[in-house]
């Protein structure tokens, strides 16, 4: 069964939360350079004349068709057949940060150790029939998982 985080913004208000908890979950050390695999954000914008404030929660989307994993000359990263997620071994990283270049949003960094790191959608919680870090903290759900 594939699974996909969705984030639903009319439940959203950036409260950080699931930034928190993926830090937490993934030993992410923001003081190193590290980047949080999610990130909660506020945008303004205008829409028929009137301001609005947004939120928004971003992480990587695990494409379908994900074009980090074609552009990975190491072959690195790969579809787990289990969750469906884009997940990935860093074994054989060299740094080249072609997953990064590749990703239209931008997902893929390079980490302290300097190999590449990225939401992996906690495929080992998800298999253990637990939620992701980041859905299970969320306290207005605007992130779910869900069947794909």
């Amino acid at each position: 069964m594939s699974y996909k985080i969705n984030f639903y913004a009319d439940l959203c208000v950036a409260c950080g939360a699931c930034s928190v908890a993926c830090m937490d979950q993934n030993d992410i050390d923001t003081e190193k350079g590290d980047q949080p695999y999610r990130r909660a954000y506020q945008t303004d914008y205008t829409d028929s004349g009137e301001k609005h404030i947004g939120y928004f929660s971003a992480s990587c989307r695990h494409c379908d068709d994900a074009p980090c994993i074609a552009a990975c000359p190491s072959g690195c990263l790969f579809k787990d057949p289990e969750t469906g997620f884009t997940v990935y071994d860093t074994t054989n990283c060299i740094g080249c940060r072609s997953c990064s270049m590749a990703c239209p949003h931008g997902a893929p960094a390079v980490a302290s150790t300097g190999k590449m790191a990225k939401c992996y959608g906690c495929n080992e919680r998800v298999k253990a029939g637990l939620k992701p870090a980041c859905v299970a903290v969320c306290p207005f759900g605007a992130l779910k998982l869900e069947e794909a």
